[in-house]
């Protein structure tokens, strides 16, 4: 699988460590308005930090889903509307909200047909897509006028979410960029596209971020990818959850790639701001890209955050987010990120915890090191 595709597959700071990253400025508790706020979603990674920060500054909630994520967590005074984007969506009709933050699309009917039902009795449409959607990732520094992806199937309107990831993921962005499209022709003048980057901290069920703070902090020899000064882009799920209520708040609309840090940071200072956060021990040992290549080792899959600056994808690492740190965007510290990923992950079930869905087992980690010794 070439690294394009792998990177698709799961999405798609220097001076003192346990401030790499920069540290957003204080937000009022409340909001200046209530808004009434509908969450398509709203149970699995970022939709329950939205719910938990716009309940804090005094929006009214409403989430629409299956009711099978997570049951039971959805918090107390949300109202939560039964149904399901293959068709049933029988419980938005006749609504009124403010605003609708669709979370979990990836195919372009689920728009078409939320937004046929919510036209006129929603005012603003903000849809989270991805940073997947450029055509082009080979330079530094895309921003939001880059192309996009485009579709070339038969017809967009009859993929889903099955035929996606039949596709590896090849589909993933173009039907993203679709859905985008889609949006803005329901809502003209009327939308917010979010592009995250990759997402990280607690409550991520990838573990493509989550490999590296576990693993530094079982210790030892860690094998590190490529250079220390590789850039790697992420950005909390909080602070992506957080943000996009404020840019609800403040009526804005248009385009905004949401990736951080807001400076670069090379994968080295992330792997010892970690080691600084946990008061780890690890070890790590670099090994560079051919090697890694002729090992089978994978970038983003193998090698959770990585890749490696050349090719298709050396600016995979390098979007640009300044439009989106203009409007407010900010990122707390990659340490206190570590810490709380660590926690978190450490409080879930030992099944879970038992084997990481990202990066490197053990045996293979320990085979590729002992590998790369004995080549030096």
């Amino acid at each position: 699988m070439n690294t394009s595709t792998t990177r698709r597959l799961f999405i798609k700071l220097s001076a003192a460590a346990g401030t790499a990253l920069s540290v957003g400025p204080l937000f009022a508790e409340k909001s200046a308005k209530s808004l009434r706020i509908l969450i398509l979603g709203g149970t699995g990674f970022t939709g329950p930090f939205q719910i938990q920060y716009a309940l804090k500054r005094g929006h009214k909630i409403t989430t629409f889903n299956r009711g099978k994520t997570h049951p039971g967590e959805t918090p107390e005074g949300v109202e939560q509307l039964i149904g399901d984007r293959n068709g049933q969506l029988d419980a938005l009709k006749n609504r009124q909200w403010d605003v609708v933050i669709d979370n979990p699309t990836s195919a372009p009917v689920w728009v078409r047909d939320a937004a046929q039902i919510l036209k006129g009795n929603v005012d603003r449409y903000v849809f989270i897509s991805t940073i997947s959607v450029y055509s082009d990732t080979s330079k530094p520094g895309t921003d939001e006028s880059a192309p996009l992806a485009k579709y070339t199937g038969p017809d967009a309107m009859k993929e889903s979410r099955e035929t996606i990831i039949a596709s590896k993921y090849a589909l993933y962005g173009p039907l993203k960029a679709l859905s985008e499209q889609e949006a803005e022709k329901w809502f003209p003048k009327k939308t917010l596209i979010i592009r995250p980057g990759l997402i990280v901290g607690p409550r991520d069920e990838t573990d493509r971020f989550s490999y590296w703070p576990m693993r530094v902090d079982r210790g030892g020899e860690v094998l590190a990818p490529g250079a220390p000064s590789d850039p790697v882009q992420f950005i909390d799920g909080r602070d992506l959850a957080e943000w996009t209520i404020r840019m609800v708040e403040n009526g804005e609309t248009g385009i905004y790639n949401a990736t951080g840090p807001a400076q670069q940071l090379g994968i080295g200072n992330m792997l010892e701001t970690m080691k600084s956060a946990l008061s780890s021990k690890a070890k790590f040992t670099w090994v560079n890209a051919d090697f890694l290549a002729a090992q089978k080792v994978e970038p983003w899959s193998d090698m959770p955050v990585w890749i490696p600056p050349r090719g298709e994808e050396a600016g995979g690492n390098q979007i640009s987010n300044k439009r989106a740190i203009g409007k407010g965007m900010t990122f707390r510290a990659l340490a206190d990120t570590t810490r709380d990923t660590v926690a978190w992950f450490k409080s879930q079930p030992q099944d879970r915890q038992s084997k990481l869905k990202a990066g490197l087992t053990p045996e293979r980690e320990a085979e590729v090191l002992a590998a790369w010794h004995k080549k030096i």
